[in-house]
């Protein structure tokens, strides 16, 4: 196992940001709490998959809710050492490790909270290789594992355990409901998995993956380069797809989504077109026109902005009038791109009537076991 020190909480934060894809919630307040966490001599260690026994059990870890609302909750000391506490108590089982819930946005990061006030080693995967909306989109459940228990925790540490939920879609609309409740923001285990199953089931190396986004995102700004360069130099399938400014913003938080369109009006070699995003907390899907050949990318690739000044991957609660913006597209983990996954996460899914054409590549650097589905079921 390896230490996660306070050298490596920018390169985190700042990479976690990217594969949020406009979701997954600010890694700033996160990234606060764990540097305090560390100064206090707490210790975060990472485990390799391989790493973990068997019939190891970990909770899968991470923060339910609206990222607008999420900036605005200050963290509560301690929620999620308490959560593996509660989990203890229900189930009669103690944890071996804690498995990352998504590895987008700050919930990268509350994982590696959960490990400074429990001890327990974090595992360098997770069920989506960037940040979804809703709980039945990550390969766990996809590959029809149950959410069996399902904890959430309030600001207030009150805290709910659902069991026996029947399938994960069940879980997405009471979890939803009681986020809700809870003020719009709540610290969430949404199961328990084994090691075995992190292994079958989880995407590999994507902890590590943020690292290495971060470290050459912020080596490349050193070095008076665009952050874009350094994006690209780790993701090889990484593609420029837009330059402009946000000239309209539509949002709003409803049922515990920031939904809304983004509009930019492009710049540089693209002056005189208007790109649009739409995002559910991730941004879905970005067009030139109505047409379906207007469309430049869907989910589940992944939608990047990058604000131009400085560099920074910006969430969707983060977004305003005026912004200059790099818009980039970077292929997904190719555990999406099969045809049971893209029938959860892929266009369909949220609603578009267009066929998923994905960038070449596998966001990991592997190549495809199989050729990549281009159609959502």
């Amino acid at each position: 196992m390896r230490e996660i020190t306070l050298e490596h909480l920018p390169w985190l934060a700042e990479g976690a940001a990217v594969l949020g894809a406009g979701g997954g919630g600010s890694t700033y307040l996160s990234r606060l709490v764990l540097h305090r966490l560390l100064q206090q001599g707490a210790r975060v260690r990472i485990a390799d998959a391989e790493e973990l026994g068997e019939e190891d059990l970990g909770p899968v870890l991470g923060g339910m809710g609206a990222p607008t609302v999420g900036i605005e909750r200050l963290p509560t000391a301690g929620r999620f050492g308490l959560l593996i506490k509660t989990l203890a108590e229900a189930t009669g089982s103690s944890a071996a490790f804690i498995a990352i819930g998504e590895i987008g946005g700050g919930n990268a990061l509350t994982p590696l909270i959960g490990a400074a006030e429990s001890g327990l080693p974090v595992v360098d995967a997770d069920p989506m290789g960037r940040a979804f909306p809703e709980l039945q989109m990550n390969t766990y459940m996809i590959d029809g594992l149950l959410p069996d228990p399902l904890l959430l925790e309030d600001a207030k540490q009150v805290t709910a355990v659902l069991r026996h939920l029947p399938d994960a879609q069940t879980a997405e609309r009471y979890a939803r409901a009681l986020t809700w409740a809870m003020g719009g923001s709540a610290g969430l285990i949404l199961s328990t998995v084994t090691g075995a199953q992190v292994r079958r089931h989880g995407i590999p190396g994507t902890l590590s993956l943020a690292e290495k986004l971060g470290r050459a995102m912020i080596g490349a700004r050193g070095a008076h380069r665009s952050t874009v360069e350094g994006i690209a130099e780790v993701v090889a399938g990484a593609r420029h797809l837009f330059e402009g400014k946000i000239v309209d913003l539509e949002r709003r938080t409803f049922a515990g989504f920031a939904r809304g369109v983004i509009t930019i009006e492009g710049l540089g070699s693209y002056r005189g077109e208007t790109l649009k995003i739409d995002f559910q907390n991730e941004y879905l899907i970005a067009r030139r026109g109505d047409q379906p050949e207007d469309v430049l990318l869907t989910v589940p690739d992944l939608l990047v902005l990058l604000e131009q000044e400085s560099g920074l991957a910006l969430g969707s609660e983060a977004l305003r009038y005026g912004l200059r913006l790099h818009v980039l597209g970077l292929p997904a983990a190719r555990e999406l791109k099969t045809d049971n996954a893209l029938a959860v996460v892929g266009p369909s899914a949220f609603g578009y009537d267009v066929p998923f054409l994905p960038l070449p590549g596998d966001l990991l650097g592997r190549s495809a076991p199989k050729p990549p589905s281009v159609t959502a079921q």
